[in-house]
């Protein structure tokens, strides 16, 4: 017997949007695009479009009177309603469009469950606002990070509001950072979801009020959850005010990115052997 959307609770309100956001990706790959430019080399693509109109069919259909943000429609809603939903439908745009399928589904509830869709391994990871899981073929695994790998993704997209206390390829190029860590380059969101599932050990971005950005809130809800040590740059918490975000597997490995990104570039380089 089929649940009606209406009596799901939040968290699986969330996961059937995300999944009803990344089904219209994953059939949309490969076919040709419509490119819609943002400016300033940004631009959405048709599959955004669409993508998104699939995950709000969801939202409306189970929480009619919530309030929605998103990536491409903006807000509906009051913006400062205490049920808001982000939603970003295609993390990983420039990817999506040359044929690359690292790419992400986002959806946030403020203050609540958030689920990030990944429609090519059609891995769904969320947490409901206690636990974080994974949901692979219909099976939910709790995810469980780890530093192991030593892999650091970095996004290096710009705006750079938080130049030049804070560049990223600074942190890329210090010479500590190739001594424990490597760099990786994912361009988008789903690497938040990976260090919460152990794929990655930490990832690093610029940017403010990231809490309540379409493209972070559901990876922060997920690794906070997990139970990774989730800052801004500067070790403060991650908030409307806060200045980028460390998001890291353990403890360790977020003390030595902190200690990277506030030590000047080639000084006191012994200091991380």
């Amino acid at each position: 017997m089929t649940t009606s959307p209406v009596s799901q609770d939040d968290t699986e309100v969330a996961i059937a949007a995300a999944q009803a956001g990344a089904e219209i990706v994953r059939t949309r790959y490969g076919q040709r695009l419509t490119r819609i430019d943002k400016g300033g080399g940004d631009f959405a693509t048709d599959a955004d479009v669409a993508a998104e109109a699939a995950v709000l069919d969801v939202l409306r259909a189970a929480r009619p009177g919530d309030a929605v943000h998103g990536e491409e429609g903006g807000q509906q809603g009051a913006a400062g309603a205490v049920r808001q939903w982000f939603v970003d439908p295609l993390c990983g745009t420039l990817n999506y469009a040359v044929g690359t399928t690292l790419v992400a589904v986002n959806v946030a509830l403020r203050d609540g469950p958030a689920a990030v869709a990944d429609p090519f391994s059609g891995e769904v990871f969320f947490t409901d606002g206690g636990a974080a899981r994974v949901r692979r073929d219909g099976r939910d695994t709790p995810l469980a990070p780890t530093a192991a790998s030593r892999l650091v993704d970095v996004n290096l997209d710009p705006p750079f509001p938080g130049a030049p206390a804070f560049r990223a390829v600074d942190l890329l190029a210090h010479p500590g950072f190739g001594r424990s860590l490597r760099p990786r380059v994912v361009s988008t969101t789903l690497a938040l979801a990976w260090v919460a599932a152990g794929k990655r050990a930490a990832y690093v971005t610029d940017g403010t009020g990231l809490t309540e950005s379409v493209h972070f809130a559901a990876g922060i809800a997920l690794c906070r959850a997990a139970g990774c040590v989730v800052t801004g740059v500067d070790g403060a918490p991650v908030g409307p005010a806060g200045r980028g975000l460390v998001a890291a597997a353990d403890a360790e490995t977020h003390a030595l990115l902190l200690s990277l990104i506030r030590e000047p570039l080639g000084t006191g380089t012994d200091r991380h052997r």
